[in-house]
């Protein structure tokens, strides 16, 4: 099976302006979720049809805000490694988010970024 597109997440530099902005521009539905570290917030967006995703203002030091999407993977270790043998850089490795599953972050040969994410119950 081909790996699909599953998730696109918002890292923004201003949270508040970008769910102001996205909440008024699409009908998407925003909901805060809790983070484990204090301070921080997590908002998901529900679509309706189509693929959702999520809003955060962690940002890697240096970066602007950017859209990242994700690819579904079966083993997420496979593929991270099987990605920086044909050519990409790991700008995250493989990471757990607890209670939900894996991703780690890769910049292909091109310099575009990619997520990978494997589910904890596929």
């Amino acid at each position: 099976m081909p790996n699909p597109f599953v998730h696109v997440e918002l890292n923004t530099t201003n949270l508040p302006k970008a769910k102001a902005f996205y909440g008024k521009l699409f009908k998407w539905k925003l909901a805060e979720q809790p983070m484990p570290t204090p301070g921080e917030a997590y908002t998901t967006i529900a679509v309706g049809k189509g693929m959702g995703g999520g809003m955060m203002s962690r940002m890697p030091p240096g970066e602007s805000s950017a859209w990242m999407p994700y690819v579904l993977v079966d083993d997420i270790d496979a593929a991270t490694k099987r990605a920086r043998r044909l050519g990409a850089r790991i700008s995250l490795g493989v990471t757990e988010v607890k209670g939900m599953g894996w991703l780690s972050m890769i910049i292909d040969p091109t310099g575009a970024k990619l997520g990978l994410w494997e589910p904890k119950e596929m």
